[in-house]
């Protein structure tokens, strides 16, 4: 992958994006040097324009932008890179320097949660001591959930049936790390179906 940076003056534009949620976290722009610097060092260094200057984005925050993946656009000028975000991606402390939130990445976020209460096996993690049962309290405990929500569902009480749907999706999730599938797998099974 060899960006354009003739075409544009020296500069490319540079989309940032979470790897999880996919949300548009900011936009920075590189020269060639900050591109290297960043394949090099797998973190996002920008060329900024006011200061005139290679900046590396956390080197005074900390909240540093660790690339995951870069894509090159079909006119070869502008990147888009998936990140993963240490903090607050904007100098305003919120996650975007659009000022939004993704809610629909929300669940991968929590499965991204799970996973590490479990890899880190902490201790006091009610997910990490579930998971430790063993797969057929896991499984047990997914079907106690659903049996919930089928009986919620039979009823008019709305904020019940939400919550017993959460306390299933909650522990199907960690029924799929038991079984070593991601959502992202189930996700690509429907999509498959829809075929």
């Amino acid at each position: 992958m060899k960006p354009d940076f003739n075409k544009t003056n020296g500069l490319i534009p540079v989309i940032i994006q979470d790897e999880v949620t996919l949300q548009v976290l900011m936009l920075g722009y590189m020269n060639e040097e900050a591109f290297n610097k960043t394949i090099n060092d797998q973190k996002v260094t920008f060329f900024s324009r006011s200061k005139n200057q290679l900046w590396t984005k956390g080197e005074t925050s900390g909240n540093f932008l660790w690339v995951k993946d870069i894509r090159l656009d079909c006119d070869e000028d502008t990147l888009l890179i998936l990140a993963k975000a240490d903090g607050p991606t904007c100098h305003k402390g919120t996650v975007s320097c659009f000022n939004t939130e993704v809610k629909k990445g929300f669940l991968y976020r929590l499965e991204q949660t799970i996973q590490e209460r479990i890899d880190g096996n902490i201790e006091n993690s009610y997910t990490n001591q579930l998971y430790r049962r063993g797969i057929n309290k896991v499984a047990q405990k997914v079907g106690e959930e659903a049996v919930e929500l089928v009986i919620e569902a039979k009823d008019d009480n709305a904020e019940l049936f939400k919550n017993e749907a959460a306390d299933l999706m909650y522990h199907f999730l960690i029924l799929l790390k038991a079984k070593g599938f991601t959502l992202e797998e189930i996700e690509q099974t429907l999509r498959e179906r829809e075929k």
